[in-house]
């Protein structure tokens, strides 16, 4: 059997709004996929930034702020964020600024999958169609790999023989059917 690959993005898990930690549906510092952009923008603009900038021409800290941590995940225009960063430790701009900025890189990244969601809500059935058949194909896939384990450890065999003779054994008596219960 091959072995799988483990497959984790550049950014395992994000810090939440709040910078304290991961997001978290539970601790209200999330994200979530199904945020309209009003939402979005919302919870972008009550991020946590640098606790020591209360005016915008103080120098800000860039490292460990999870307003640039999601800036360098979801903002495709690298020259915006270099630039943005620049500025936030020279005091040359203002969170506001550097937020709404956020606020529309995050609404781009997030619309065609609202896009997607939208067009599955809107198709009664749908939804419980695709986890039906994918239900069907994983489950060939999983009795598939089962079949082939069991023939690289020599066991197919045995299971064959075992299991037949279990179900002889219950046609004679459906009581051998029945698990002992433990004492």
């Amino acid at each position: 059997l091959p072995v799988p690959d483990v497959m984790v993005g550049e950014v395992p898990s994000l810090v939440g709004t709040d910078g304290q930690a991961k997001m978290s549906k539970s601790l209200g510092n999330a994200i979530f996929l199904s945020d309209d952009a009003k939402t979005v923008r919302t919870k972008v603009f009550g991020m946590y930034t640098d606790p020591n900038r209360v005016r915008a021409d103080i120098p800000g800290r860039v490292e460990g702020n999870p307003v640039f941590i999601y800036h360098d995940t979801f903002n495709p225009n690298r020259e915006e964020v270099e630039d943005l960063k620049a500025r936030y430790v020279q005091g040359k701009v203002g969170d506001v600024e550097v937020k709404e900025k956020l606020a529309n890189a995050l609404n781009a990244f997030l619309d065609p999958i609202r896009e997607r969601r939208a067009a599955y809500e809107a198709e009664k059935g749908l939804v419980e169609r695709i986890i039906y058949e994918g239900t069907q194909r994983a489950t060939q896939e999983g009795e598939e790999t089962v079949r082939l384990m069991r023939k690289a450890m020599g066991l197919s065999g045995m299971w064959n023989r075992i299991s037949r003779r279990a179900r002889e054994a219950i046609a004679r008596d459906p009581q051998a059917a029945v698990t002992p219960q433990a004492e």
